[in-house]
Order: C-alpha cells, then sequence, then structure tokens
C-alpha cells in the first residue's frame, strides 16, 4: 500500500516537473519566436504594399500610354480631315508627273480640240456630236488617265511597300537608327517606294518632325497601308514600345493583305469580263450595223431626233456602267 502511494506520488511530482520545464522554455522562448512571427507579418505586410504600388504603377503606365496612343490617332485624324479634297497639283504629285497645272489644262485643251476634229471629220459634220466628244476629250479623258495613272502609281507602290518595312524591322533590330533604315529605303528600294521616302528623309533634313513627314507622305500617297504605317511610327515616336515587333506585324498584314487581293481578284474575274461584255455590245452593235447597212444608222447622228436619242441613250449606258463597276468593284 505504502509502495502504490509513493508511485503516485513520484508520477506526480514528474508531471509537475514536466509542466514547470514546458512553461519555462515557453517563457524563455516566446519573446524571440513572437518578434519572428512580427517580423514575418511585418515582411508580408510590406511586400504586399510593394506588389499594390507596383500593380499601381503598371495601370497608371499602361493609362498614360493608352491616352498616348489616343491622343497620337486623334491627331493623325484631325490633321487628315482638312485634306480630303485633293487639288490637281496633290493628283500629278500623286501619278508622278513633274508637270504644272497650265501644262495640264494645256493638254486636256489640245485633247479636247483633236478629238472633236476627228469626230467631225470621220462621223458628223455637225456641230452636236463634235461638241460631245471634244467636251469628253477636254473634260473626261485627261482625267481618267490621270486616275489610271495614279492607280498603278500606288499598286506599284504597294507591291514593294512591305518589302521596305521589312528593310526597317532588320536595321533595327540590327542597332540602326530609323533615319538611316529610311535613308537605305530611298537609295535602294525600286521605284516609286524610293522616291516617296527620299521626300521623307529630304524634309528631315531641313527640320521636318517625322510624324509631319510621314503625314505629307500619307498626301502623296492616300493608302489605308501607309497610314497605318503612320501611325505606327507616330505612336513609336510619342509613347515608345517595340517599334521592331509592330512593323513586322503590320509588315505580315500587308501581306495578307495582298494575298487576299489577289484571291478577290480571281474570284471576281467572270464577273468583269462579264460586264466588259455587256458595256461593249451596244458599240459591237452599232459598228457591225454601220458596216453592213450603213443608211439604217446614219441617221442616229444627221438628224436632230437621231442626235437626242444618242444622247439619252448614251446618258444611260454611263448609268449602267457606273452600277456595274460598283457591283463589280470588291472591297477587301
Amino acid at each position: 500500500m505504502d509502495s502504490v502511494d509513493n508511485s503516485s506520488t513520484m508520477m506526480m511530482v514528474g508531471l509537475v516537473l514536466a509542466l514547470g520545464l514546458t512553461a519555462s522554455v515557453y517563457l524563455i522562448l516566446s519573446p524571440y519566436l513572437s518578434g519572428a512571427r512580427r517580423a514575418q507579418r511585418r515582411i508580408q505586410v510590406v511586400t504586399e504594399a510593394r506588389g499594390k504600388r507596383v500593380a499601381i504603377k503598371v495601370q497608371t503606365e499602361t493609362m498614360n500610354r493608352r491616352k498616348s496612343v489616343a491622343d497620337t490617332l486623334k491627331d493623325l485624324e484631325d490633321r487628315q480631315r482638312p485634306k480630303s479634297k485633293l487639288t490637281l497639283r496633290a493628283k500629278l504629285h500623286q501619278a508622278g508627273l513633274d508637270v504644272t497645272n497650265n501644262s495640264f489644262y494645256i493638254a486636256s485643251a489640245v485633247s479636247g480640240v483633236v478629238i472633236a476634229a476627228v469626230v467631225m471629220l470621220t462621223v458628223s459634220s455637225s456641230l452636236m456630236a463634235p461638241l460631245l466628244a471634244g467636251f469628253v476629250g477636254a473634260f473626261g479623258l485627261p482625267y481618267w488617265v490621270l486616275n489610271k495613272l495614279i492607280a498603278r502609281r500606288q499598286k506599284k507602290f504597294l507591291d514593294e511597300f512591305a518589302n521596305a518595312i521589312d528593310v526597317i524591322v532588320r536595321g533595327v533590330k540590327s542597332g540602326l537608327p530609323l533615319n538611316e533604315c529610311l535613308a537605305i529605303i530611298s537609295r535602294e528600294s525600286p521605284e516609286p517606294v524610293a522616291g516617296e521616302f527620299r521626300e521623307v528623309v529630304d524634309q528631315q533634313k531641313v527640320g521636318v518632325t517625322l510624324t509631319e513627314a510621314f503625314e505629307r507622305m500619307m498626301v502623296r500617297m492616300p493608302l489605308p497601308e501607309v497610314r497605318f504605317f503612320a501611325i505606327v511610327i507616330g505612336i513609336s515616336q510619342q509613347a515608345g514600345g517595340n517599334l521592331s515587333e509592330a512593323l513586322a506585324n503590320l509588315s505580315g498584314v500587308l501581306r495578307e493583305r495582298k494575298k487576299l487581293q489577289g484571291k478577290v481578284s480571281s474570284m471576281s474575274a467572270e464577273a468583269k469580263a462579264s460586264a466588259g461584255v455587256l458595256a461593249s455590245l451596244p458599240f459591237g452593235v452599232m459598228a457591225i450595223i454601220y458596216m453592213t447597212t450603213p443608211s439604217f444608222i446614219t441617221t442616229l447622228w444627221t438628224t436632230t431626233a437621231g442626235q437626242m436619242m444618242l444622247m439619252v441613250a448614251g446618258a444611260w449606258m454611263t448609268c449602267g456602267l457606273l452600277v456595274m463597276k460598283k457591283m463589280i468593284n470588291f472591297k477587301y
């Protein structure tokens, strides 16, 4: 009985000593543990605050960049809006013709006189047909030829424009400044790309900013591709960014647009051929009748009623041709 009591007493004493030792260790180490926890919490708070500041800074920079890009686009659009109506001098420059307005007017007058004389000598001696032909020759044919020259020059420009952008991309990636890349294009690219970039380089030499030089280039080459290029350059000049990557993406877009243009042209070839046949059919029938039985058709230009009928028919034919042109002029 006494042994059992002694054993219980020893267990109680051991338990009390263990609890006391545990409490002593806790009291000794608790300041260090609480300090570590406080330090850890402090580090966590500082890290979270720093992350929030970085996120706010990045968000602010992104908003400022977007605002700068939007301002650049609006500025380019505002500068282009008053230039939507081109003068004759601007059209001559777009066609690559180094002639004055007076020279063009003289050539138009000569064209009208020659066509009127040819019609008077070969078709009719009355005044109505030669006057109409002279009007078309003086006010229609020269501008039609001018627009054709502009379209042909713009097509040649687009054929080499993507290659010119690739030159800039490779030059910028290799460490060349943008101005030197433009000078390389002006020296080594084929016309009219070289001529347009030569204008930009020459304007920079006299103090014109790069953004304004490309705005003038948009006037000489009013193409969406040139406008995209000018916008990319303008944004890069004002807001910064990876110019080579942006221009590489633009070059890819231009090549895809060219492929799409080829697909549209091949798919619309049948419609264009049908429109050409329908447009030439009345003139072909008139020529055949004139060669076989001239007396049946000469009444149209030898009498007043016939001449009026020809004028009305010509007006309706013009309307039909314009409608067919709109129908086959696919946008892409």
